[in-house]
């Protein structure tokens, strides 16, 4: 828990450089299995406010990337993560797939509005990832797995 503290705490240092090693840090702790559910949603918390707030675009990709990881031992909730689309206007391709991957991740169906825009996005890699994340959402609710948040 020291680590996760530290690397928190690492997330409002000057240094862009000491951002991403702490983004880093807090998507090995949310890969694994070292974070409790509270933990975790307390990691992501602070990981997607960064992600809205953060002008570097190297940081803001390692945080995403963070994000991203907690889906694989975590169910997060929608409005965890929503915070995120104020921000997806902004983004470079490769930071809005992330940002995509994470609202389909949610498997909530109130992310799906969220998510349609972007199937008429310009860019065809954007549009790519907006139907998987759509189909994420679908896949989850013909298995009875979604989440209202």
């Amino acid at each position: 828990m020291n680590a996760m503290f530290a690397a928190l705490e690492a997330l409002t240092d000057r240094e862009p450089d000491r951002r991403d090693v702490a983004a880093d840090i807090l998507g090995d702790l949310l890969r694994g299995t070292a974070l409790d559910a509270d933990s975790a949603r307390l990691v992501v918390g602070r990981l997607v406010s960064l992600a809205v707030n953060e002008p570097v675009t190297k940081v803001r990709e390692s945080v995403l990337n963070s994000i991203s990881e907690a889906f694989n031992h975590h169910f997060l909730p929608l409005d965890l993560v929503e915070p995120l689309t104020a921000a997806m206007p902004t983004m470079e391709r490769e930071l809005l797939e992330h940002a995509l991957y994470i609202l389909g991740a949610t498997h909530a169906s109130q992310a799906r509005p969220l998510i349609e825009p972007f199937l008429h996005h310009p860019d065809p890699e954007v549009r790519e990832e907006a139907r998987l994340a759509t189909a994420e959402i679908t896949a989850a609710e013909s298995e009875g797995l979604t989440h209202n948040s």
